[in-house]
């Protein structure tokens, strides 16, 4: 069976999260699209733009782990959506390394973080929020060891 175009997956990802916000009102698909720019700018591939697409959609429950499992994609993309996708109750570390483990994952997950850190849309936050989010992303960047900086490492 054929995969699913870039262009399919996009779309299959603007359609789940169709309706939700981020934490500051808006359009939950800004930020997809802006984690999918930004692995493509950090050298990712179509596999990783893929997985960015899709990368909070089973989280969310927005798609389930069935219609991954099912759907036209690569291995590749499944895995690191899953490796992506946090589990109930789980703690930081057990994500951050699997997250590690999973090949091309790392690269979403830093495009990820410099887009939820970005101090622009930090900026409309209240400031508790904002200094958890900032506290929470820092830690995230050091167990993947991706360095200062949250624009890139």
């Amino acid at each position: 069976m054929p995969y699913l175009t870039p262009a399919e997956v996009e779309a299959i990802a603007r359609q789940a999260h169709a309706g939700q916000t981020d934490k500051a009102g808006r359009p939950y698909a800004e930020h997809l699209r802006a984690v999918a720019e930004g692995v493509r700018a950090r050298g990712g591939g179509d596999e990783q733009v893929a997985a960015a697409w899709l990368h909070d959609a089973v989280e969310d429950d927005r798609l389930s782990e069935t219609w991954l499992r099912d759907a036209a994609l690569p291995q590749a993309v499944k895995d690191m959506v899953l490796a992506l996708t946090k589990r109930p109750g789980e703690d930081l570390e057990a994500y951050t390394a699997r997250v590690l483990a999973v090949p091309g994952a790392l690269l979403v997950k830093e495009a990820d973080l410099a887009h939820n850190a970005d101090p622009d849309r930090l900026a409309v936050l209240d400031e508790a929020t904002r200094a958890r989010l900032a506290a929470k992303y820092a830690r995230t960047r050091a167990l993947l060891g991706l360095g200062g900086r949250p624009g890139g490492g």
